[in-house]
């Protein structure tokens, strides 16, 4: 599996990396074996990048991550978690399902992008993760909070980088407007893009991955099924978290009847699509399952006419301006 480091820090990520919401409940509930095993299949594969939050499961996926990590050489993998919801222990009951995961509701999120919330959340993660710490933190989804995490919470992710308790900086968002100011105006190492830089939508292209080039910093991409759609264009397929609109879900099938024209699934297409771009460092795939992980690298591995490409912009799916993977049949 390559790798590549996150801009001029010295922190590598692989290219495929492994997303561990999933493994935390996402949606439906997942056995400890099941996620254990899915962590094992992603080892065994190559995968060393692995990426968390404490917003995934409530802290679940921190938990189930940092046990199947905690026997691996820890200079050999590269591991990334998240600040801003701080949890708070709570003891009414119900389950967490209104934020999307399939977990006991044991503790409440509170939004905190103070420079002692920025402390405190990373603390309680690595006490989650039961190591001694993490190579990568990422501001988490600061889109109501921009003042106050430009005016305290990025200070303080500087300060623990230039102490030497992380090793790199950055932000995770699903927009591009503000990952691209992080971009010109700080010196975080990378951005993780979750959603717009995928085969059906290149937002991302107009200002955050040229400002990321411009800057020798690195882009981390999510979300390149667009929440489901380009995984299954079919009726019912989620866009974004919610359904489809039927423009976009018929402009998926065009493009899975151009890919599997020539055998490829459109799945393998969209893994593949973002390292066209110089300034995308890896790609974040979530999976629940051995299988799925074993799906996603087999994907990803799977060789790519470059017919693949020319038919979907002869078919003006993709713009010819947009980058494509080159030498992808090799």
């Amino acid at each position: 599996m390559p790798s590549r480091a996150l801009g001029r820090s010295d922190v590598r990520v692989t290219a495929l990396g492994f997303g561990a919401a999933a493994v935390a409940g996402l949606y439906q509930d997942v056995g400890e074996e099941e996620a254990a095993a899915a962590v094992d299949a992603a080892w065994a594969a190559g995968v060393r990048y692995f990426d968390t939050a404490p917003h995934y499961g409530l802290g679940l996926s921190e938990r189930r991550l940092g046990e199947a990590l905690r026997g691996r050489p820890r200079d050999g993998f590269t591991l990334s978690t998240k600040v801003g919801r701080v949890l708070v222990p709570h003891d009414g009951g119900g389950d967490d399902l209104a934020h999307g995961f399939a977990v006991p509701a044991t503790h409440r999120r509170r939004w905190d992008f103070s420079a002692d919330g920025v402390r405190r959340s990373l603390e309680d993660s690595l006490t989650r993760l039961g190591l001694d710490r993490v190579d990568l933190v990422l501001l988490h989804d600061p889109d109501d909070h921009e003042e106050q995490v430009f005016r305290e919470a990025y200070p303080a992710l500087e300060d623990l980088r230039s102490q030497g308790v992380v090793r790199a900086i950055g932000a995770g968002m699903n927009q591009t407007r503000m990952l691209t100011r992080f971009l010109k105006d700080t010196d975080v190492d990378a951005v993780l893009c979750a959603g717009r830089y995928t085969l059906l939508e290149q937002g991302a292209l107009d200002a955050l991955l040229p400002a990321a080039e411009a800057a020798g910093k690195s882009v981390v991409v999510g979300g390149v099924f667009n929440s489901g759609l380009l995984a299954d264009p079919s009726p019912g397929a989620t866009y974004d978290y919610a359904a489809a609109p039927a423009d976009l879900l018929r402009r998926a099938v065009r493009m899975r009847e151009v890919t599997e024209s020539w055998g490829v699934p459109l799945r393998a297409a969209a893994l593949r699509f973002p390292f066209g771009h110089p300034a995308v460092a890896s790609v974040l795939v979530g999976a629940r399952s051995a299988a799925q992980v074993r799906d996603a690298t087999g994907l990803f591995h799977r060789p790519l006419p470059d017919a693949v490409w020319e038919g979907l912009r002869t078919r003006n799916l993709l713009s010819g301006e947009v980058p494509v993977p080159a030498g992808s049949e090799s």
